[in-house]
């Protein structure tokens, strides 16, 4: 009697047969979403979804209260202020942090450079504090060095007149690349984390796809991420939120 047992190869799935035979459960994205609110700065709409998808929110309201005090303090300017709030929340993050801690105290240089030529004030204040908080720490490290010296130029220049350079250092770039350096800082202080988690995934996903691509498997030459498709009419309610800066 012939054998009624197959011995043909199992037909081979196509890649997007088996994108689409994962099912993500919708508690997975919506965590996801959670995340993402909470750890880039967008509590109203973090606290608004948190309930309508019926999470736990991720942060306590003290926590993010800090964050946005903090972060409102740098981009305005006041960076006595938002060390003061930093130390307060937690001493440990500048102590524990020496570029961060550098890189505060080089925008603080460059705010009081800034707030005395614009009022006509004298310097020596600010050499001063040049001196006395910024040089002992410059001579730890290089790199310290180079920008204390390109802030220092600011000295002798209006600020009509300034450098490529220093005017670079006077413009809202410097106040948000510190901004957000000290919200990671904390961030990863509290939960082990810099930023949101589908950022990790975003990088995981590319990597994926590069290995593939140079296994020369079978991917299509454009994989879509689905990002066109419509989504929950409770996320566009709070898509236009600003970020929280001041």
């Amino acid at each position: 009697m012939a054998s009624t047992s197959s011995t043909a190869t199992p037909a081979k799935m196509s890649f997007q047969s088996r994108v689409n035979a994962v099912k993500t459960p919708k508690s997975d994205i919506n965590a996801l979403i959670l995340d993402y609110l909470t750890m880039e700065g967008y509590p109203q709409a973090a606290a608004n979804f948190s309930k309508e998808a019926n999470l736990p929110p991720q942060q306590d309201k003290s926590f993010v209260h800090a964050r946005q005090q903090i972060r409102s303090a740098i981009h305005n300017g006041k960076i006595d202020e938002a060390i003061t709030l930093l130390n307060h929340f937690n001493p440990e993050i500048l102590d524990q942090d020496p570029p961060l801690h550098f890189a505060l105290l080089r925008l603080q240089l460059v705010e009081r450079i800034r707030q005395a030529n614009s009022s006509g004030n004298d310097f020596a204040p600010v050499v001063k504090f040049a001196q006395d908080q910024l040089a002992p720490r410059a001579s730890t490290k290089k790199e310290f060095l180079e920008d204390l010296e390109e802030t220092m130029v600011m000295l002798f220049f209006t600020p009509d007149k300034m450098p490529a350079a220093q005017q670079r250092l006077l413009s809202p770039d410097l106040r948000e690349e510190v901004a957000d350096k000290v919200n990671k800082a904390i961030l990863f202080h509290h939960s082990k984390r810099r930023e949101a988690a589908i950022r990790q995934i975003v990088r995981m996903r590319a990597w994926a796809e590069n290995v593939a691509r140079e296994k020369k498997l079978d991917v299509p030459d454009i994989i879509d991420l689905g990002l066109n498709a419509t989504a929950d009419n409770r996320f566009h309610d709070h898509e236009h939120e600003a970020m929280i800066t001041t």
